[in-house]
């Protein structure tokens, strides 16, 4: 009733494709930021975080709710 689908070769091709993608972009990546400019670069280093970061301590008065 159902034949057995052969699906092998388009797995391979879908893989290569993806690892070509993949690739591509990392590599883009790396050529724009290795040909930034000094400025720019400065510009980036001095950018705060977009979000502050929350403290190491932990309060036991937020833990409990009944406080």
């Amino acid at each position: 009733m159902f034949q057995r689908l052969v699906l092998e070769d388009s797995a391979t091709l879908f893989t290569i494709a993806a690892f070509i993608t993949a690739l591509s972009i990392f590599l883009t990546i790396t050529w724009r930021a290795l040909r930034m400019k000094r400025p720019q670069l400065e510009r980036f280093e001095q950018l705060p975080f977009a979000t502050p970061t929350p403290s190491a301590h932990h309060d036991t008065d937020a833990a409990d709710p009944t406080a």
